[in-house]
């Protein structure tokens, strides 16, 4: 409905300076008042003239009636009428073929998108687990959710740059130097994969609830990495090998791929020019032999820059990464996607940037999002609670082959659809909500395949893509709408351009996902009571089929803007 608002709008201002000369109401203002009525009976648009009462010294009825009345000789794009203080639009059906059909076939899997990004570029921080550990349903959020972001701003026209910022320097990686030097095996490791590194971490933790000393050796383990300790440099590479190898499979599985796999241990050769510039800037306080910097006065706790023994933590190497990326990249953006429960770091280490006197600090973003629990536990490696990616996904997978088996045994590539949809539905299910929403994980919700869910949406595509194979060389033009299933359907396709701008401005990949059930609704009931292939008139039927096109090109493309795939066959 963007280009309709447009249109709409400039029509409107105009009406307005006709009838009240003085108001100064440009077509800015009105696209800003505009509004999607409750009640898709009221209009495709609505305007409320409540907040132009003051402004014109009327009653809104009365606005309403007046504006309306100028209003005439747009039949080819609307009908107006007034109710209750309202301006009601409904888009007039000769618009949805020629300024929403029409466009759309004519940009195909490109409509909705924009250019406003070209010349731009934009780094995206995202996934970036912690070495040694595998992937878990915690982790899913900052993947898929950084992952659509980065696909939105690239269907924007941004030059987007994807970094994994690997979590592979700190204490943590001092633990589990300690755990494999005490009970681990490099064989039994090997075999196990992260697993095996898993099982060590989790024991370092039950054993330091015992041996509250080990957290000590760990601190000094990680202290002997960065003076660069041949034996632990070794055991380091050779952790994020494995956890590497690990992590790419479910890359694979999601559709992801990365410019660039650079982990905090990378900028350890670039925090000290920071830490000295935070001296010598004279930010730098030292509080019971640590290095801070105070930020009372901002309403926040200190930043910890070193800690007691002079080995960095995650601000010292954040901001060493922003300036390597901004040296490097030359970004006008800088995105971050992780928990919401990071976001007193962020501002804190924003902050102390400010404070070194980088003025492009502004263009550092935090995206937050919720927490994910299980049963109400919140998820920790450390004690083991977690639901394992690879296992939520096998789970899905066998689900859907068990569906295929029953449905129909014959599909082509049906491992690879069985994937596709398993992967899918987990997916689905989790960006269908507000990121920042903390979610209660329960298992057979996320593998349901009724209602509002990616299996229905993906079915919906391949139902597209059958229809139109069995219309075989039938010519895709001419005809007009005849249903109302019809007009309702292009509605929804022009809605997409919108959603993606909203999607993109709010950074909530859940406005696609709703939108992607939205518009495969339209089409279920445009295909159940509007016959296509079968219908009697041909130019109805090349009507129909040109709907059905366009239709599966905008839900291919939203599909894809949210990391999910589309089979053309389920």
């Amino acid at each position: 409905m963007l280009d309709f608002k447009n249109k709409v709008s400039e029509i409107i201002s105009a009406a307005v300076l006709a009838a009240y000369p003085d108001s100064g109401l440009d077509a800015q203002a009105v696209f800003d008042m505009l509004e999607y009525p409750p009640d898709a009976e009221m209009g495709d648009v609505a305007l409320p003239c409540f907040k132009l009462s003051k402004v014109l010294r009327a009653a809104p009825p009365k606005i309403a009636e007046t504006i309306v009345s100028g209003l005439s000789g747009n039949d080819d794009l609307f009908t107006a009428t007034s109710a209750g203080g309202y301006i009601n639009l409904k888009v007039a059906d000769k618009y949805l073929v020629s300024g929403v059909l029409e466009v759309a076939e004519e940009k195909g899997e490109s409509y909705g998108s924009f250019d406003f990004g070209e010349g731009k570029t934009v780094v995206l921080d995202y996934s970036s687990p912690n070495t040694s550990k595998p992937f878990h349903i915690g982790h899913l959020g900052t993947t898929v959710i950084g992952h659509s972001l980065k696909l939105l701003h690239e269907f924007c026209g941004y030059n987007c740059i994807g970094i994994n910022h690997l979590g592979d320097w700190g204490t943590q990686n001092g633990k589990q130097i300690v755990a494999f030097k005490r009970w681990g095996n490099k064989e039994e490791v090997e075999a196990k994969g992260c697993d095996g590194l898993v099982e060590l971490y989790v024991k370092f933790h039950e054993e330091a609830e015992k041996d509250p000393s080990l957290n000590d050796e760990a601190r000094a383990e990680f202290k002997k990495m960065e003076e660069h300790d041949p034996e632990n440099i070794e055991l380091w590479k050779w952790f994020l090998d494995i956890s590497l190898k690990e992590y790419k499979v479910t890359y694979d599985q999601l559709g992801i791929t990365f410019d660039h796999y650079l982990g905090e241990s990378f900028y350890t050769d670039k925090m000290p020019a920071q830490v000295q510039l935070l001296r010598d800037k004279g930010l730098l306080k030292i509080d019971d032999g640590a290095s801070i910097v105070d930020l009372e006065e901002y309403g926040m706790p200190p930043c910890l820059i070193l800690k007691k023994d002079g080995s960095t933590l995650y601000p010292t190497r954040d901001i060493a990464a922003a300036v390597y990326r901004k040296n490097t990249f030359n970004f006008d953006k800088c995105i971050y996607v992780t928990s919401a429960g990071q976001s007193l770091h962020f501002a804190q280490w924003f902050k102390v940037m400010e404070l070194m006197g980088y003025d492009w600090v502004g263009e550092l973003s935090h995206v937050p999002y919720g927490t994910v629990s299980i049963g109400g536990a919140k998820l920790a490696t450390r004690t083991g609670n977690v639901v394992l990616l690879k296992d939520l996904f096998a789970q899905a997978i066998e689900k859907v082959n068990a569906v295929i088996e029953e449905k129909n045994p014959e599909l082509e590539d049906r491992d690879a659809v069985a994937e596709a949809v398993g992967v899918g539905a987990v997916v689905f299910h989790y960006l269908y909500n507000s990121r920042i929403k903390d979610i209660n994980f329960i298992m057979d919700n996320a593998l349901s395949f009724e209602g509002a869910t990616g299996p229905y949406a993906q079915y919906t595509y391949a139902r597209t893509c059958s229809i139109l194979e069995k219309a075989g060389d039938t010519a895709l033009a001419g005809g007009n709408i005849t249903m109302a299933e019809e007009g309702d359907l292009l509605r929804a396709v022009a809605k997409f351009p919108e959603r993606v701008l909203q999607a993109m401005d709010d950074s909530e990949p859940s406005v696609i996902t709703r939108y992607i059930i939205e518009l495969a609704t339209a089409f279920n009931r445009f295909y159940h009571n509007c016959p296509i292939n079968t219908a009697e008139d041909a130019a109805v039927k090349a009507f129909r089929l040109r709907l059905t096109k366009v239709c599966g090109n905008v839900l291919k493309t939203a599909l894809g803007l949210i990391c999910i795939k589309a089979p053309k066959k389920i």
